[in-house]
């Protein structure tokens, strides 16, 4: 469950593991609650001589543990504001950050964390912590996230990372059940009470306790129409070729990221990006404000912002099918197996699983495996090909398509 500075993991797929959990429960009828753990300096805090011996219990050689020890001594930081140095101060805690090692050996000193989650379900991206659980009864549901709480905050403090309760938040996710009247306080140790919010920054995505995506979809808006005025203001410097280049290096990341995360979002919310997205078009090719966005995809030819989300949706598919993501994904699909001999038996499907309402439906192991079989059966895979033929394969089947009436 740690997804921080692993090969094949990252931001998006923890975020589509946590948000399928949620969708799951939600299809359940059951109310789900999260904490959202922020820790103090985290990377900072890390006890040599704890982590020596959790190398230690790995296996870890003598000498690797004496290299390790090593690594660590002697290490002094320094200061230097205005070109004037500071003296040097000795480190004795922490793990060199911006180095190779670091992240790896802070995923290794609280990997154990995870093992106190007990009844609930937790996730890490380096010490992003998210714990969360589900059940029918919003009050059970509080008692078992509690406890869970306790544990976690006891396994911390034997690591000596200490808990940052101003930003440490709680979530009630619910869609479709009664709100409570009240909801009980989750306590840390020290008796405090966390404060319960409505939108909240996972890795990078705004997650709110409806998943309308509103918050996120309205200030990534904003973000880009910002970029964007900047670019127009100073158009007169720079040349065509380079006006193409600044928004495919400035503006398309942004609309990029975590896009097969909110892609579940309403279209009224996602047709507002459409709208920055189409501005970028004008700048790069200098079009009237009257140009009908269907011509402005011509002239660039770039494809319509849906088609490109689809596109990034079907490839983290697709690499879920060839296991080219984490573990945790993976396991949520599942290759159909056929009962009888046909034409179409032989092509590849996946299992989809039963739902019980629209949020089921909007779940990673539901979506993935009912817009898989919508594609083969145009696609029609017998075998798995590589990733870059696929991506070949798929530029060929998507085509844009004017919703315009």
């Amino acid at each position: 469950m740690q997804s921080g500075f692993r090969d094949g993991h990252g931001c998006t797929s923890g975020t589509l593991k946590v948000l399928n959990d949620i969708l799951t429960a939600i299809d359940k009828k059951h109310y789900c609650t999260a904490v959202f753990i922020d820790l103090a300096k985290a990377f900072d805090s890390v006890n040599h001589h704890i982590l020596i011996g959790r190398l230690d219990s790995l296996g870890f050689s003598n000498d690797c543990l004496a290299w390790f020890t090593n690594y660590f001594s002697d290490r002094v930081q320094c200061v230097k504001p205005e070109g004037l140095l500071s003296g040097p101060l000795a480190v004795s805690m922490g793990v060199p950050q911006g180095s190779i090692l670091g992240p790896t050996l802070f995923s290794v000193y609280i990997s154990d964390v995870t093992l106190a989650a007990g009844e609930s379900l937790i996730h890490l991206y380096a010490d992003d912590t998210i714990l969360y659980t589900s059940g029918p009864s919003v009050d059970t549901v509080l008692t078992t996230l509690q406890a869970s709480f306790n544990a976690i905050q006891i396994s911390f403090r034997g690591l000596q990372l200490l808990l940052n309760t101003s930003k440490t938040k709680c979530m009630l996710f619910n869609r479709s059940l009664p709100a409570p009247a009240r909801l009980s306080n989750i306590t840390t140790l020290d008796g405090s009470d966390l404060e319960y919010v409505d939108n909240y920054k996972y890795l990078g995505v705004w997650l709110d306790c409806k998943l309308s995506f509103q918050t996120h979809i309205k200030l990534l808006q904003s973000k880009v129409k910002s970029r964007i005025g900047f670019l127009f203001r100073n158009k007169a410097s720079f040349t065509n070729a380079s006006k193409h280049t600044l928004v495919k290096l400035t503006i398309l990341p942004i609309l990029d990221f975590g896009d097969v995360i909110y892609k579940i979002a309403f279209n009224t919310l996602l047709n507002k990006l459409d709208a920055v997205y189409h501005s970028a078009i004008r700048f790069v090719t200098k079009a009237p404000y009257t140009t009908h966005h269907c011509d402005l995809y011509a002239l660039v030819g770039w494809t319509l912002l849906h088609t490109r989300r689809q596109t990034h949706w079907l490839h983290v598919i697709y690499k879920t099918l060839l296991g080219k993501v984490p573990p945790y994904l993976s396991s949520l699909v599942t290759i159909a197996s056929p009962t009888c001999s046909t034409r179409s038996s032989r092509y590849i499907s996946l299992v989809t699983p039963k739902t019980n309402s629209f949020f089921g439906r909007l779940s990673f192991q539901f979506s993935a495996a009912n817009d898989w079989n919508k594609l083969q059966k145009s696609l029609k895979l017998e075998t798995l090909i590589s990733l870059t033929s696929f991506k070949h394969q798929l530029s060929e089947q998507l085509t844009d398509y004017c919703t315009c009436t």
